[in-house]
């Protein structure tokens, strides 16, 4: 055995979940991502997808993909920055753009290379980065690429943000970044004091919308928290996935012309990737105007997310400060969310475990999300197999206990 391979071999985290049958990962599906998928030849309801507009098996968007493939084939084989630049890229980005209302948008491959890619180049290393400490996995690569100065405040919590801009030098740049909702608490970031506490101490706003597109925004239009704060106007950058509602795979960023045209010629992520395929393109586009022309699919993903939210609180599940279709269900501790999670899935109910190290044990859960496809009927499967259980591993709290 090779030195690399001795020292990965004591790894041993993914053998001891193995060994005791208790690991919940790569479980193989064989169907589309709808409300109901099939794995090992069984159908499971799925509640652990981030297709919040269920659009993934949508006709339109089947039958668009498949006639941009027909016409500029699978792959690009090339970054755009060089051969890789189609007509429909470049229409996309234009109505990005319109949508979220900026000047200018980039697609990138990934929605991980976007942050990685835009916060890792924007500034400089006289300049700061100013990050919630539950920010995406992506933001925090886009810090360790950057040179800048980075500083972290604690979750959600303005006051340690303003004893992080208090820090920073004030004729430098200083860059706030935040999820609009956070991936794992489904939680939504405090944007109105962001915005007065970067006027205050003159530093601009990157905002990452992966899970708002499609969910938030004023009259169900799906544009992100941004909108639904009415804050547009003041995110210097708004970013964007395509692989939650958007039915695809890659992201965006959107801002000025000019920041857009810094990234198009410096972002490493972007110039050397292959581009984002016909198919994926033209699939994201066609479901983007399906949620312009569609609002009541958002409307719909609102009123089954609050149907479970209700449930879950009725029968005294720990839910966190969620205010989205992302419903943290904690455990809060490591082996009862896997074995819970194990239960579950051969119970017909697949949920995605989040555990430590990704959090710490002592917050340890469950993540359940909605689409807007959901029904209740199958909400309330869930909320009685889930409540059953978790009554039975004591993670139910006292007052319905007693009850």
């Amino acid at each position: 055995m090779s030195l690399l391979s001795e020292k990965l071999y004591r790894y041993d985290a993914a053998r001891n979940a193995r060994a005791a049958g208790i690991y919940p990962y790569f479980r193989e599906i064989q169907s589309d991502q709808d409300t109901e998928v099939i794995i090992n030849g069984k159908k499971v309801l799925m509640f652990g997808s981030n297709a919040y507009l269920g659009l993934t098996n949508h006709p339109k968007v089947i039958e668009a993909s498949i006639a941009a493939i027909r016409k500029y084939g699978t792959g690009m084989a090339g970054s755009r920055f060089l051969n890789g630049t189609l007509d429909i890229h470049v229409e996309l980005e234009r109505k990005l753009a319109t949508f979220v209302g900026k000047e200018d948008a980039l697609v990138y491959s990934t929605g991980f290379n976007v942050n990685q890619g835009v916060v890792g180049c924007m500034t400089g290393r006289e300049d700061y980065i100013i990050w919630d400490e539950l920010d995406h996995a992506s933001i925090i690569e886009g810090n360790r690429a950057s040179l800048s100065n980075k500083l972290k405040f604690r979750h959600n919590d303005m006051e340690s943000l303003e004893k992080q801009l208090q820090k920073c030098e004030p004729d430098k740049v200083k860059l706030i970044v935040v999820d609009g909702v956070f991936s794992m608490e489904g939680d939504v970031t405090n944007l109105p004091e962001i915005v007065r506490l970067s006027k205050k101490y003159n530093a601009n706003i990157m905002i990452d919308e992966a899970h708002g597109l499609g969910v938030f925004g004023k009259n169900y239009n799906g544009k992100g928290v941004h909108d639904y704060f009415g804050l547009t106007e003041h995110m210097d950058l708004i970013m964007g996935t395509f692989s939650k509602s958007l039915a695809s795979i890659g992201g965006f960023i959107a801002a000025e012309e000019a920041i857009i045209d810094y990234l198009r010629h410096n972002s490493r992520p972007y110039i050397f990737s292959a581009s984002i395929t016909p198919g994926a393109t033209a699939a994201a586009s066609t479901a983007l105007d399906i949620l312009i022309s569609e609002p009541e699919r958002v409307a719909n993903l609102w009123k089954i997310t609050n149907y479970a939210l209700d449930g879950f609180r009725s029968l005294g599940c720990e839910i966190g400060h969620t205010s989205s279709p992302i419903i943290p269900l904690f455990i809060r501790d490591n082996e009862k969310t896997f074995i819970i999670t194990r239960t579950l899935f051969e119970e017909g109910i697949f949920v995605n475990p989040v555990v430590s190290p990704a959090v710490a044990p002592k917050d340890t859960l469950i993540r359940f999300s909605l689409m807007a496809t959901h029904t209740k009927e199958q909400v309330d499967i869930a909320l009685d197999k889930i409540g059953k259980l978790f009554r039975k591993m004591g993670v139910l709290t006292e007052n319905v206990e007693k009850a």
